[in-house]
C-alpha cells in the first residue's frame, strides 16, 4: 500500500509576517529596547549598559563588512572573560559571518592548525596573547609560503594589563579594537540569517592536530540553547551572572546568548580565583555562575581569608566538564552554594542534559542528596530525545543501573557536523544518533550516570585532553620504546595525564627520577603546559594476546596511586 501523501487542515503558505530564521541575534535588539540603561557588561572599572553593547555590536558587525567580511568568512578571537569576547558573539554573526573562539591554554603550533583549518580571515586577540597570536601566523606563514594570506589583525586593549604587551602589538601593525570600533556604524542596519542552518559558530574539540574536529553550530541550535538554559536553571529576568567560565567553551555554554534574552548583567573575570568569585559574589549580588568541577573545588577548600562566608544570599552554580564528586557537591551545599549538575559536549551545544531536582529529594539526608545529583540526569527541555544504546545492537539498555552502553542525542541542539571531516561525521552520526562516545548506565528513574569515556580523554580542569596526541609526543623522545597516557586522579585539576613508559635498551639503569623529568621537560616544548604528563611510571606495558596495550589495567594502576598531591608552591 503506497504511503498516504501528509496534508495539513489548510494551505496557509510561509510569509514574512509570521515565519523567520531562528537566531539569539535578536535578544540583543530585544534588551537594548526594553532595559537601555541598565548594565549588560562589568569588568572591573569598565561598564556597559544594553543600548551600549548594542551599538558596539553594531559597530563591530559594519567594521568587518566594510572588509568584506561576511557569509563564507570566519573570524577568530583569542581572548579570556572581557567585554570585546561577549561583542563578538553578536557582532561576528551579525555581518553574517562565524565565530571561532580559541582556547587561550593552547599553544602556537596548535592555535596555527586551527586557525588554518579554519580559514580565518579575521583575528582578534587580546593583548596578552599578541604573541600567541604573532608566533601562530609566523609558523601557518612558514608552511603556506608564498601561498599565504595573512589574516586581519586586531588587537584588544585592556585597561588591567600592563600596556607594554598593547604597544607591542600596535608597533608591529594590528589595529587597535575600540579604533576598528569607532570607524563602524553604530545604528547598522544588520540583517539576520535567511536560513536558521546558517552558522553561527565554530569550536575545536580535542585531537585536533589528527583529525580535525571543528564542530560547527548553527543559528537555530544557539537560539533553542539559549533559551533552554534558564528555563532549565530556573533562572529570572536581571539575573547577575559571572564569568567563570571562559566564553571559549562552548560559547560559554551558550550564555552569551541566554543572558542578553534575559537582559542579565555579565561580570568578567580575566582569571578565575576563590578570592574573586567571593568578592563579586559580594560586590555585584552574583546570582548565577558556570564552573567545572576543579573550580568548585578550589571555592571549597579556599582559605579563610579568601572567602566571605556566610554567603549574603542565595547563588546558583551549574557544573559540568567531568562528574563531580559527591564530596563537593555536599560541601558547595553546606556553604550555601545550590549546584545544578549538567553533562554535554561542544557538539551539543554544551550542557543537553540536567540532573533535575525531584521535590522529594529534599527530605533526604544530605549524603544522599549528593550522591543523586552527582548523576548526568536527563534531557534538556531544548533537547529531542537522549538515550543509552547498546553498543554492538544499537537498542536502549534496560533501566536497571547496571547494564552500561553509550550516550546517544538526537535534536536541534546537536551541531551541524565536523568542518570538513566526512569520515569523522559519518562515524558520529551513525544510525541516525549523535555518538558521544560517553559510556554510562540508565537508572531505573531514568536518569543516566556516566561510567566511563570510550574515547580515553583525559578531563582536566574542566579541558578535554587526548591522550593519543600527548602518547605521540612522548614515543618521540629518544628513550622512550612504548608509551600509554592514562588519566590519573588530580587533586588540584580533577585528572592529569600518567604517563605510562617502556624505555629502549640501554636506558634502564639510568636515575628513574631523572627520565621522568626529562621526558615532562620534553613534552613541555610540544605541548600545551595542562597536557604534558604530571606523572610516569616505567615499566612493561600490559598487552592482551593480539599485542594491544590494556588501558583500563593502566588506568586502574593510576587510580590506586592516589590523586598527584596540589603543589604547595
Amino acid at each position: 500500500m503506497a504511503a498516504t501523501k501528509w496534508r495539513d487542515i489548510d494551505d496557509l503558505p510561509k510569509i514574512q509576517a509570521n515565519y523567520t530564521a531562528l537566531t539569539p541575534l535578536w535578544f540583543l535588539d530585544r534588551a537594548a529596547a526594553v532595559h537601555p540603561t541598565r548594565k549588560s557588561l562589568i569588568h572591573g572599572s569598565q561598564e556597559y549598559t544594553w543600548r551600549q553593547t548594542y551599538e558596539r555590536c553594531r559597530r563591530l558587525a559594519s567594521a568587518l563588512a566594510d572588509r568584506s567580511i561576511g557569509p563564507g568568512s570566519t573570524v577568530a578571537i583569542i581572548a579570556p572573560n572581557i567585554p570585546a569576547m561577549y561583542e563578538a558573539h553578536f557582532g561576528v554573526p551579525m555581518c553574517g559571518a562565524v565565530l571561532n573562539c580559541v582556547n587561550i591554554r593552547l599553544n602556537a603550533p596548535t592555535v596555527a592548525f586551527l586557525l588554518g583549518h579554519s580559514q580565518s580571515a579575521v583575528i582578534m586577540v587580546d593583548q596578552e596573547f599578541f604573541t600567541l597570536a604573532e608566533e601562530s601566523l609566523r609558523l601557518m606563514e612558514e608552511k603556506a609560503g608564498s601561498s599565504f594570506k595573512r589574516p586581519l589583525l586586531i588587537v584588544i586593549g585592556d585597561h588591567t594589563c600592563p600596556p607594554e604587551s598593547l604597544n607591542l602589538a600596535l608597533s608591529k601593525g594590528a589595529i587597535e579594537y575600540e579604533d576598528f570600533l569607532g570607524a563602524g556604524d553604530p545604528n547598522y542596519p544588520w540583517q539576520p540569517p535567511a536560513d536558521e542552518w546558517q552558522s553561527i559558530a565554530l569550536g575545536y574539540t580535542s585531537g585536533t592536530t589528527a583529525s580535525p574536529k571543528g564542530v560547527v553550530l548553527h543559528h537555530r541550535g544557539a537560539y533553542v540553547m539559549a533559551l533552554s538554559n534558564p528555563l532549565i536553571w530556573g533562572m529570572q529576568e536581571g539575573s547577575v551572572y559571572l564569568w567563570t567560565l571562559p566564553m571559549f567553551h562552548c560559547n560559554g555554554w551558550c550564555f552569551t546568548w541566554s543572558l542578553a534574552a534575559l537582559s542579565g548583567t555579565s561580570i568578567c573575570l580575566r582569571q578565575v580565583t576563590a578570592k574573586e568569585v567571593y568578592s563579586n559574589i559580594a560586590k555585584y549580588k552574583v546570582t548565577h555562575f558556570c564552573a567545572a568541577p576543579v573550580v568548585l573545588n578550589t571555592i571549597v577548600n579556599a582559605p579563610q581569608e579568601d572567602t566571605i562566608l556566610p554567603l549574603p544570599h542565595t547563588v546558583h552554580v551549574m557544573t559540568a566538564g567531568a562528574a563531580p564528586p559527591p564530596s563537593v557537591l555536599f560541601s558547595m551545599n553546606q556553604k550555601g552554594f545550590r549546584v545544578a549538575h549538567t553533562y554535554g559536549l561542544s557538539e551539543t551545544y554544551g550542557p543537553s542534559t540536567v540532573c533535575a531536582w525531584k521535590p522529594e529529594w529534599d527530605s533526604l539526608p544530605p549524603e544522599t542528596q549528593a550522591k543523586l545529583n552527582a548523576r548526568q540526569g536527563v534531557r534538556y527541555t531544548g533537547m529531542e530525545q537522549l538515550d543509552v544504546i547498546d553498543t554492538q545492537t544499537g537498542k536502549p539498555v534496560p533501566a536497571d543501573g547496571k547494564t552500561a552502553g553509550e550516550i546517544v542525542f538526537r535534536g536541534n541542539m546537536v551541531m551541524k557536523g565536523y568542518l570538513k571531516n566526512p569520515e569523522a561525521n559519518k562515524e558520529t552520526f551513525a544510525g541516525g544518533w549523535f555518538h558521544s562516545g560517553d559510556i554510562a548506565v540508565k537508572h531505573p528513574d531514568n536518569y543516566i550516570e556516566i561510567k566511563d569515556r570510550s574515547k580515553d580523554i583525559i578531563i582536566s580542569g574542566g579541558e578535554n585532553i587526548s591522550s593519543v596526541e600527548v602518547e605521540n609526543v612522548v614515543y618521540h623522545h629518544p628513550a622512550v620504546l612504548e608509551a600509554s597516557v592514562v588519566a590519573r586522579p588530580d587533586e588540584r585539576w580533577q585528572e592529569s595525564p600518567c604517563a605510562f613508559v617502556t624505555v629502549k635498551s640501554g636506558y634502564e639503569k639510568q636515575d628513574q627520577n631523572k627520565l621522568a623529568q626529562d621526558i615532562m621537560r620534553f613534552c613541555r616544548e610540544k605541548l600545551p603546559a595542562y597536557w604534558v604528563p604530571k606523572s610516569v611510571v616505567f615499566g612493561p606495558l600490559p598487552k592482551t594476546a593480539t599485542g594491544k596495550i590494556q588501558k583500563h589495567v593502566l588506568r586502574t594502576k593510576a587510580k590506586e596511586m592516589g590523586p598527584v598531591p596540589r603543589s604547595r608552591l
